[in-house]
């Protein structure tokens, strides 16, 4: 199989090109060169097709869980016990997806391409930011959406030549 070098060195290819599949499949839409945006499609439609393939492929489960109880200011109740003071935990019931071998798989595979996604809401501090789950995106979102689809889940638009080196610019965009 061929593929374009792109001017890295190997690693620093592969490394580039999971940084753009994973933002192209966070923002569903990104402008880069036309000799990398074809060799992300290489690496973004397989990933889709595996969402696509095993989206629906998990069972509902009933757990128990302890969580600590919290008061009206959202801090931790704590109460006093042989001369400790110990949060105060309820008992509660949760809803969880629990996925199946093939979605675990498919889960797994993405995995291994995305990088984490930090977000960070609007006017928060960076102590507030949170990690966003692109596979959870893949599976509840992407996956549904293609289900009816036989690939060509991207393309390619063409817009010009960038002004400082003369590159072939395109956007890349799920279809």
């Amino acid at each position: 199989m061929t593929y374009r070098k792109l001017g890295f060195a190997s690693k620093e290819r592969k490394a580039a090109l999971r940084k753009l599949a994973t933002d192209l499949l966070y923002y569903e839409s990104i402008e880069t060169t036309v000799d990398r945006a074809k060799e992300l499609r290489k690496i973004v439609e397989p990933l889709i097709t595996l969402a696509k393939n095993s989206y629906d492929d998990f069972e509902t489960v009933v757990v128990k869980t302890k969580v600590a109880r919290k008061d009206k200011d959202g801090k931790r109740v704590r109460e006093e016990k042989n001369g400790k003071r110990i949060v105060v935990f309820d008992e509660v019931e949760k809803t969880i997806k629990k996925d199946n071998i093939k979605r675990l798989n498919a889960r797994r595979k993405m995995l291994r391409t995305f990088y984490k996604i930090t977000v960070l809401p609007k006017g928060a501090k960076k102590k507030k930011a949170t990690e966003f789950d692109l596979a959870k995106k893949m599976f509840d979102e992407i996956g549904p959406r293609y289900k009816e689809r036989n690939g060509g889940y991207t393309r390619i638009i063409k817009i010009g030549k960038r002004k400082g080196d003369n590159a072939e610019m395109a956007i890349i965009q799920l279809v």
